[in-house]
């Protein structure tokens, strides 16, 4: 939690401040449960501490260091109105009807329509696929768009990542005669639209216990649904009968579930985590063509982990739908034509450079717009921050919004404004949830448009609405923000020796994996280290060799360590005693693998003094 308040947890080592102005937090509350743990299971403290750290109970520890599907895999009957849309595309499958997929345009959506497409594919089924263009359709099902459909032949239109809020287009569907089934995740409200069927646990009449399920995860259960569905009504042969139509083996699609899962910034808990871990497997195995060329231009060349998928793989499939072609991402995602993905990726790598051109003049605007209001020592900061400019990209808001939470510790609305009308992207910090609060903006009238998750929302908003909206955002969300000012904080699992940072710790760790929202990834504290070799590379980074009062060593890097006191300390001739905060990870090179540490902080050891 980016921003909890000091009376919450206790600061790891002593350190207030930090090189980086955070304080260092203990994430471990109460020691003796990773001792029970070490005691009955037989693992290292390091790893018991990350453990009792995330809420593992005693007893599922096995389970959360081996999460199998068939133990974390709910039946997709659980779900609200999933039986019916079950239902409905058996029905289309063995009638030969046409099904059109409604795809969003980011990677959630991307994923789920191509899983989608290569499932249906797969089980005899004729289906294709629509994603609207972001910039003349905007987000979610359209009228126009729906009724094109219908006039083409399409019986029933999938909206996967969308649809849950998209009453008017919807009931201009039904009115039509166009069977609609929405697969969403997002938060709805308590009328739900016209159509056959709304599958979606964030339901307020869905108890479902998934609720972090992301739009690719309801859609492979729609998948599972569908399979067992034909499979009971005899639609797929006996292995080696002549013309039999073979039943696919849906895990073979698990690699786009992580990745949609991962990208999406849902928690990875629960079934979530389980999915992920199965499905980073799946992809190690290169089998999706169009994620091998995603790969081999992002230069990927280590196995995929949560981390590649999340700022790699996933901003690549994004891309296009922010700065280039909606559709790109379904399309690679979908295909099995070599040429055709090759090209598709190198498409979306050149649209991922643009975006990231963009992306930082947006940013360094709204930080102008930001420090401007309330100064470097950021008094007066709202519970929500809103920046909004003329002619922002709308395809990069979402990601500026991003780095303004991870930047100032509170949740951020970036707007991009047309005129009188502005379209915004939210995201949050964890505690506030931001679906509901945008939710009720629009039902209190100072939206035309908005919904999403606890975690991100979007909304579209007229400019006379701006400073009602604001104050609405801080009276609603300060309450769960908290009452004290809020504290960038820096979660700590355990003190390491460099000597302890073996392999064979970083395997155990793995096990624990995937990492990523609700899972957070594990942070030791190497304590009383010097800096024995450093140098600058890149830009603004600093590669250096951290040696312990017991000679052991360990090679580590800071990112981006020259936006702080962190990259002048580290290259600091005078090699201070330093405690240095950061991720262990596997450095593979030439076929060789080693221990290295990812650097996120450090401070001053006691008795040491920093010039």
């Amino acid at each position: 939690m980016s921003s909890e308040t000091r009376h919450q947890r206790a600061a790891f080592l002593g350190i207030e401040r930090s090189l980086t102005g955070r304080r260092w937090a203990e994430r471990l509350g109460d020691e003796r449960i990773a001792l029970a743990m070490a005691q009955r299971h037989g693992l290292p403290d390091a790893i018991c501490r990350l453990l009792a750290a995330r809420d593992v109970d005693l007893e599922d520890v096995p389970d959360f260091l081996e999460p199998t599907l068939r133990k974390f895999l709910p039946d997709p009957s659980h779900l609200k109105d999933m039986d019916a849309a079950i239902a409905r595309l058996v029905r289309a499958v063995q009638q030969g009807e046409q099904i059109v997929v409604f795809g969003d345009y980011d990677v959630d959506g991307a994923t789920s329509s191509a899983l989608l497409l290569r499932f249906f594919r797969a089980a005899g089924g004729s289906i294709g696929v629509y994603i609207p263009d972001r910039r003349k359709e905007g987000y979610g099902p359209n009228a126009p768009a729906l009724l094109k459909l219908k006039a083409e032949g399409a019986a029933v239109v999938v909206t996967v990542d969308c649809g849950v809020t998209a009453y008017e287009p919807l009931a201009e569907a039904a009115k039509a005669g166009l069977d609609v089934i929405v697969i969403d995740h997002h938060q709805a409200e308590m009328v739900l639209p016209q159509a056959l069927a709304v599958v979606d646990p964030n339901r307020i009449d869905d108890a479902s216990p998934h609720k972090q399920l992301a739009a690719v995860g309801v859609a492979f259960l729609l998948c599972v649904g569908v399979n067992r569905a034909l499979r009971d009504a005899g639609w797929y042969g006996s292995p080696g009968t002549r013309g039999a139509r073979p039943e696919p083996d849906l895990r073979q699609w698990l690699d786009l579930v992580a990745l949609g899962t991962v990208a999406d910034v849902v928690p990875l808990t629960g079934v979530n985590r389980a999915l992920v871990r199965h499905g980073l497997l799946v992809m190690k195995q290169r089998g999706n063509p169009g994620l091998v060329a995603l790969a081999d231009v992002a230069r990927l060349r280590e196995p995929p982990g949560a981390y590649h998928l999340g700022f790699m793989l996933g901003p690549r499939v994004n891309a296009g739908g922010r700065v280039g072609q909606a559709d790109l991402g379904a399309r690679l995602l979908s295909s099995d034509d070599p040429h055709e993905v090759s090209a598709l990726a190198l498409r979306l790598d050149e649209f991922n450079s643009e975006r990231r051109a963009i992306e930082r003049e947006v940013l360094d605007q709204a930080v102008a717009r930001i420090e401007g209001l309330y100064g470097p020592d950021r008094k007066g900061l709202p519970a929500a921050l809103i920046v909004e400019s003329e002619g922002w990209h709308v395809g990069v808001i979402g990601i500026v919004a991003s780095r303004l939470v991870e930047r100032y510790g509170r949740p951020a609305f970036v707007i991009g404004m047309d005129g009188e009308v502005g379209k915004g992207s939210g995201r949050s910090v964890r505690g506030v949830d931001l679906g509901a609060a945008v939710l009720a903006a629009r039902q209190s009238g100072l939206l035309v448009n908005g919904g999403g998750h606890a975690m991100a929302a979007g909304l579209t908003v007229a400019r006379e609405q701006l400073p009602h909206l604001a104050r609405f955002l801080d009276d609603r969300l300060a309450p769960q923000l908290g009452e004290a000012p809020a504290v960038r904080e820096l979660g700590i699992d355990a003190a390491l020796a460099p000597g302890a940072a073996t392999q064979e710790l970083v395997d155990m760790i793995e096990r624990a994996g995937p990492f990523g929202a609700g899972n957070a990834l594990p942070r030791f504290a190497l304590t009383g280290v010097r800096v024995d070799y450093a140098q600058p590379v890149g830009e603004g980074h600093v590669r250096c060799t951290l040696v312990g009062h017991q000679r052991g060593r360990i090679e580590a890097i800071a990112f981006r360590a020259n936006q702080s006191e962190l990259g002048p300390a580290l290259l600091d001739r005078a090699k201070p005693i330093l405690h240095v905060a950061g991720a262990l990870r596997l450095d593979r090179y030439n076929g060789r693998q080693s221990v290295r540490l990812q650097i996120d902080d450090a401070a001053a050891a006691a008795g040491s003094v920093l010039s």
